[in-house]
């Protein structure tokens, strides 16, 4: 491609502060450098977790910087020692990346890896510990590892998953984060047995998720909690069995309370 080896300008939405605006920035994006891949973000979505680090109440604050990390793109170049990735390629941008090689990623009980677990407080990339976004000169921070804010952003190849390029991006974009989240804390830690009873608290994209991972287990009954009945229609399509309102009971539920049950 032209770009190749060159930096980018593009616009970006960049948090000067918490809890202030973002502004739409024109960014300088540099090349990637030794297993980093530059990648054109086509789909972004926006996640509570960018809300909340946005937000800083209670996180050390780092910015200025450009957050977002649930995002869909195409490879635009790659750099030194990234032989899985090609420019054209399609991937997901993932906050929890694989080295392949350590104890963590080896495990099948543990996906954090010791090289690229998710750090919410680093700004720079791993390798020099620098940013690969300025504005006029000044350095802007990533946001764990992903900054997909970005119409072009930098992100280790760890962190990339390459997918199918007949997949709708602007559909699986939500997998790099929430869909994954729910999954896979109902397949991979809570592990519901077959036939069990299961309840998931908050019907969100991540609940929803959830639910689905407890329907695919062969849960035989699903409790959504929420309130917001109106969710409850929802997750009937994603095996939702029975549906709690804390809203509508004055005393614990396990106490004789009725539920909502599936039509």
């Amino acid at each position: 491609m032209a770009t190749t080896g060159k930096v980018i300008k593009c616009k970006a939405a960049v948090a000067w502060e918490a809890g202030k605006p973002l502004w739409i920035e024109e960014v300088e994006v540099a090349p990637p450098q030794a297993m980093e891949v530059r990648v054109k973000i086509l789909y972004t979505a926006l996640c509570h977790t960018d809300v909340y680090f946005w937000e800083a109440k209670g996180q050390t604050p780092v910015f200025p910087r450009i957050l977002g990390h649930e995002a869909g793109g195409i490879v635009e170049s790659v750099g030194e020692g990234v032989t899985e990735l090609v420019p054209g390629d399609h991937v997901l941008l993932v906050f929890t990346g694989e080295c392949k090689d350590c104890a963590h990623c080896k495990s099948e009980e543990s996906n954090l890896c010791d090289l690229l677990r998710i750090n919410v407080d680093r700004g720079v990339m791993i390798g020099d510990g620098q940013s690969r976004f300025t504005i006029n000169g000044k350095q802007i921070f990533h946001f764990v590892g992903t900054s997909t804010f970005s119409e072009y952003t930098v992100i280790h190849v760890g962190c990339l998953a390459k997918i199918n390029p007949e997949a709708p991006l602007d559909k699986v974009c939500v997998l790099s984060c929430g869909i994954s989240t729910g999954l896979g804390a109902t397949l991979n830690v809570a592990k519901p047995k077959k036939g069990s009873t299961v309840a998931i608290f908050g019907l969100g994209a991540v609940g929803l998720a959830a639910m689905e991972g407890a329907k695919m287990a062969g849960a035989s009954r699903i409790i959504g909690v929420d309130l917001n009945p109106e969710k409850y229609e929802q997750a009937k399509k994603f095996g939702c069995t029975d549906f709690v309102n804390p809203k509508d009971h004055t005393k614990p539920v396990q106490e004789g309370a009725c539920f909502k049950h599936k039509a």
